[in-house]
C-alpha cells in the first residue's frame, strides 16, 4: 500500500469521527454544564450530525491540499441515491396510514402466540417487522418496528437494560431480516446482480438461517425481559378517533411501494415523494406529524459517511482480500462495526474470482455485524433518531449498545457458521 497524503488525512479524520460517534454524550453533558454555548454542544452531541460534521472537515482539507475544484469534483462524483432514499422512505413509513396498517398486521400475528398481552406483542415486533425488511426495505422496516416500539413500549418508564436490549435486538435482527431477498438489503443490493443471487437464492442459502436467527433473539428478548413487559400498562398506538379510512391507508401503501420499486432511480422516487407530501397535506386530519427533521437528519448523517468513507478503499479492500473465508466472515463481522456493510460488500464485488464460500462469507459476516454500531447499518440512525430521545440525556451510549447487540450477534454468527 503505497497511500497519498490525502487517503491518509481522510483515514485520520474517518478515525476521528468513530471516536466522536461514542463521545456524543459528553457534548451533550457540556451542553448543560455551559449553556451561553449550547447551541454548538448539541449539535456535536448529534450522532446523526457526526459524520456530516467531518465530511465537511474532510473536504476543507481536499480543497487545502488539491484545491477547491479537485475537493467540489470529488463531491459531485460520490453516489447519494442511499441518503435520498432512506429520507424518503423514512418519512412514508412513518405516516399515520403505513403505521396503522402495520400494527393491524402485527395485531394478527399477535393472536397466534401462545403469549399475552404486551409480551406476545413485544416478540412479534422484535419477530415480524424486521422480516418486513425482504420486501419493503431495510430503513421502512427499522421506521415501522422503532415508531411501535416508542409509541407502544417506550413511552413507559423502561429499564436502561431493557432500553438498550431492546434496541440491539432491533438493530441486528433488522440486518440480517432483510437478507430474504436479493433486492431490500443494501450488502445484498450491491453484490446480487454481478454474483447472479437472485431472491430463490437468498432464501434457501441464507434468508432461513437468518430468520431462526431473528426468532431467537426476539424469543431470547422477551423471555429475559417478561416480567418487566407485564408490569407495564396494555396501551394501543392507535385510540378509535385516530382511524385511517382504508382507501386513503391504500394510497400511501401505493407511494410506499412506488418509493421501494424506484429505489434506484432517484428522480422518480422524489417525485412520489413530493407527490405524497402534498397528499399528506391534503389530508392533514388523518396524519401526525411527518418526520421530515429526523429524515433529514439520517440522510445527512449517510451523506457524510460515503463522503467519508470513499477515501477508505486503499486500507480496507487490501485487507479483505488477505483473509481467509472463515477470517473474511469474522473479520467483515468486525469492520462492519465501524464502517458501513453495504461498503464492505462493495469492495468484494470489485474483485475477480473469488469462490462461493468467500462471497458467503463476506456477505454474511456484514449483515452479522449490521447491529453492533449506529454506522454499521444504513437504516440504524433511522431507528436511533426516532427511539434515542427515550434514552437518558436523549443520546445512546455506543458502548452499551455494543454490549446489548453482542448477543443476538452471536446468535446470527452460530445461525450463519453452523446451520
Amino acid at each position: 500500500m503505497n497511500p497519498s497524503t490525502l487517503q491518509i488525512v481522510a483515514t485520520v479524520i474517518f478515525a476521528i469521527a468513530l471516536v466522536h460517534t461514542f463521545s456524543t454524550k459528553f457534548f451533550e453533558r457540556l451542553a448543560h454544564r455551559q449553556p451561553a454555548h449550547a447551541g454548538i454542544w448539541h449539535l456535536l452531541g448529534e450522532v446523526e450530525a457526526v459524520f456530516g460534521f467531518w465530511a465537511l472537515v474532510l473536504i476543507v482539507a481536499m480543497a487545502v491540499l488539491q484545491g477547491h475544484e479537485s475537493a467540489v469534483d470529488y463531491v459531485d462524483t460520490r453516489n447519494y441515491t442511499e441518503p435520498l432514499f432512506v429520507f424518503a422512505i423514512m418519512v412514508v413509513a412513518a405516516s399515520r396510514p403505513i403505521l396503522q396498517f402495520c400494527v393491524m398486521l402485527a395485531r394478527l400475528v399477535d393472536r397466534l402466540i401462545p403469549l399475552n398481552g404486551n409480551v406476545s406483542f413485544y416478540f412479534t415486533v422484535l419477530a415480524v417487522l424486521p422480516l418486513f425488511g425482504s420486501f419493503i426495505t431495510e430503513p421502512a422496516a427499522m421506521t415501522l418496528a422503532a415508531l411501535v416500539l416508542r409509541d407502544r413500549f417506550f413511552q413507559n418508564n423502561l429499564s436502561p437494560k431493557l432500553m438498550y436490549a431492546t434496541l440491539g435486538v432491533l438493530f441486528v435482527n433488522v440486518s440480517i431480516g432483510g437478507t430474504l431477498t436479493s433486492f431490500a438489503a443494501p450488502p445484498v443490493l450491491m453484490v446480487a446482480g454481478k454474483w447472479g443471487w437472485d431472491s430463490t437464492f437468498m432464501m434457501t442459502h441464507i434468508g432461513w438461517k437468518a430468520a431462526i436467527a431473528v426468532g431467537v433473539n426476539a424469543l431470547a428478548a422477551t423471555l429475559y425481559f417478561r416480567k418487566e413487559l407485564d408490569a407495564l400498562p396494555a396501551t394501543d398506538n392507535l385510540s378509535a378517533g385516530q382511524r385511517v379510512p382504508g382507501a386513503l391507508v391504500l394510497v400511501h401503501l401505493a407511494f410506499l411501494g412506488g418509493v421501494v420499486m424506484f429505489a434506484h432511480h432517484p428522480a422518480i422516487f422524489m417525485g412520489l415523494f413530493l407527490f405524497f407530501l402534498g397528499v399528506a397535506h391534503a389530508y392533514q386530519r388523518h396524519q401526525d406529524r411527518l418526520i421530515l427533521r429526523e429524515g433529514l437528519m439520517v440522510a445527512f448523517f449517510l451523506a457524510g459517511l460515503i463522503v467519508l468513507g470513499g477515501l477508505q478503499q486503499w486500507w480496507l479492500q487490501p485487507m479483505l482480500m488477505s483473509m481467509s473465508e472463515t477470517a473474511v466472515y469474522f473479520g467483515a463481522t468486525a469492520l462492519t462495526a465501524i464502517t458501513d456493510n453495504a461498503a464492505l460488500t462493495y469492495l468484494g464485488s470489485l474483485v475477480e474470482g473469488l469462490s462461493d464460500e468467500y462471497k458467503y462469507a463476506l456477505v454474511t459476516g456484514a449483515v452479522t455485524g449490521g447491529g453492533l454500531t449506529v454506522i454499521a447499518n444504513a437504516p440504524n440512525p433511522a431507528g436511533m433518531a426516532i427511539l434515542r430521545h427515550r434514552f437518558r440525556d436523549e443520546t445512546v451510549s455506543p458502548l452499551w449498545l455494543l454490549v446489548a447487540a453482542t448477543p443476538p450477534t452471536l446468535i446470527a454468527i452460530l445461525a450463519f457458521r453452523l446451520l
